[in-house]
């Protein structure tokens, strides 16, 4: 007789980071961001950080964990860049929320899933960074471009994909 297991799939599939894997991924990909910015404009287009905290965040499917993640993410990033510090907070705490809260219910490990997942947070991420600087800086010449956030979209898909693939084979299950 099969037995009833209430076991969730969270509790099933959650994973975790030795504390270097955590600590040093995110910190290369923001430096690497930086460093390819300033060495080719077209560069710019990609943000390695919001891959990573996409990818943190799915992988241990807690949104607290998710949220905390993308909020020191971001902040790190900011400090780097020159943006005023806690905008790319705010837009990948929020994303790692919701990214933590989308890996408890579905399978973030298929490919078809990943993709329209770093497309649509890419995506949300641009609009977030929108408002930010519109609505809560006040910056009145700010302006989306639909285009160019869609080019900046596929391009962080298309190299989100390889990246989740060596990203987890840093995963450790608990």
């Amino acid at each position: 007789m099969p037995s009833i297991s209430y076991t969730s799939r969270r509790e099933l599939e959650e994973h975790s980071f030795s504390p270097a894997v955590t600590l040093l991924v995110p910190v290369a990909a923001i430096v690497l961001q930086v460093l390819l910015s300033k060495l080719y404009w077209r560069f710019s287009m990609l943000d390695l950080p919001l891959i990573v905290a996409i990818f943190f965040s799915v992988s241990r499917r807690s949104p607290a964990v998710g949220t905390l993640t993308g909020a020191a993410i971001g902040l790190v990033q900011d400090a780097l860049t020159g943006r005023p510090i806690g905008v790319n907070g705010m837009a990948k705490s929020v994303i790692g929320y919701i990214a933590a809260s989308i890996g408890i219910q579905v399978d973030v490990d298929n490919l078809t899933t990943r993709v329209v997942m770093n497309f649509a947070f890419s995506m949300l991420n641009s609009v977030l960074l929108f408002l930010i600087g519109r609505r809560l800086l006040g910056q009145a010449q700010l302006h989306m471009e639909w285009i160019q956030e869609l080019l900046r979209a596929l391009a962080n898909t298309v190299i989100a994909i390889p990246v989740f693939l060596l990203l987890d084979h840093t995963k450790r299950a608990e």
